[in-house]
């Protein structure tokens, strides 16, 4: 059995959907068990490759219950404490990035400024795993009864450094309205106010406003079959990626070369006019202030032509040049 822990969001699991899949190759007779949020069991499932998930909301205890796994992979940072609380389950063998804290000198070092992807990546590597870092891909799944051929407008993030104001938010919806999108607003259940606000400024009806309204399976179904997505540097980005979704992203204050899309693939569109010096944390980052509604409108108009491009080229290749669908393990 493999054990791996990726504790983390929805963000965090896509950017470690290309480690998972090496694992799975690398790993071919074993038990697959993932270590993450509960909420997040939709998601993993969407993966394809994950046999069982083990509960845990970040770090702490894991009060691992059966024998030692042959492997325990450290997905979830740098240690000391992820690599202790993989430690509690007694591994044959600990797959991590090296951390003297941690007692553990093996695996390669950190880097800070790296991309989340590359770096799972990377460690694997190190191991001789092989990891490809454009198999991004989450399985998707059916609409069930969401909207389809909708405009996603997500304005919340985590962080306030991350989150667009929202009249700018609710002017890009009310242009993008007024060309005959149909645009939703989504969030978390704490970013109902900020939803219903850019909702109300952009002239969209109540039934507009999805923050709270949806679990993250519906969320990712909602995405998968949207026709674009524009948000901030959130997990919302993570599953346009994943779901070949055109999409708009607004960055700052960390870089797209950290956490964006692919940049091969002019469907999604990083936005960033960063480095900027840092704000004081109590309001949106600098780089991402300096972002005016004319440049979002400007990237919709990109994203919209290129993904107009890739899919008459996708109805041009032969049926039987097509990829197979990814195999699923359970």
């Amino acid at each position: 059995m493999i054990l791996v822990l990726r504790a983390l969001g929805v963000g965090d699991l896509a950017t470690g959907v290309p480690a998972l899949r090496a694992l799975r190759a690398a790993y071919p007779g074993e038990e697959l068990v993932l270590v993450a949020p509960r909420w997040l069991a939709p998601l993993v499932e969407l993966v394809g490759v994950v046999d069982r998930q083990v509960f845990a909301d970040g770090l702490g205890h894991l009060g691992w219950p059966g024998p030692p796994p042959a492997a325990a992979v450290n997905l979830h940072g740098r240690g000391p404490q992820s690599h202790r609380m993989l430690a509690e389950a007694r591994p044959r063998r600990l797959l991590a990035f090296a951390n003297a804290d941690a007692g553990w000198q093996d695996g390669p070092p950190w880097r800070a400024e790296e991309h989340e992807v590359d770096r799972w990546c990377r460690m694997l590597g190190w191991y001789g795993i092989p990891a490809d870092r454009t198999d991004l891909a989450l399985r998707r799944p059916g609409p069930g009864a969401l909207p389809t051929g909708v405009t996603v407008v997500h304005p919340g993030a985590k962080a306030a450094q991350r989150r667009w104001p929202p009249e700018r938010f609710a002017a890009v919806a009310r242009e993008l309205s007024g060309r005959g999108h149909r645009v939703v607003v989504t969030g978390g259940p704490g970013e109902r106010d900020i939803a219903a606000e850019v909702a109300r400024r952009a002239g969209l009806p109540a039934d507009a406003v999805l923050a709270g309204a949806t679990d993250v399976g519906e969320l990712a179904a909602l995405v998968a079959h949207a026709r674009l997505v524009l948000c901030g540097d959130t997990g919302v980005a993570h599953l346009a990626t994943a779901f070949a979704t055109p999409s708009v992203l607004l960055f700052g204050p960390v870089p797209p070369s950290w956490w964006g899309p692919p940049p091969d693939r002019p469907w999604h569109e990083a936005l960033w006019v960063g480095p900027r010096p840092a704000g004081d944390g109590s309001g949106v980052h600098p780089a991402l202030a300096e972002l005016d509604v004319p440049d979002v409108l400007a990237a919709v108009d990109r994203v919209t032509a290129a993904a107009r491009s890739r899919a008459g080229a996708v109805r041009r290749i032969p049926a039987q040049a097509a990829h197979p669908p990814l195999a699923t393990r359970r």
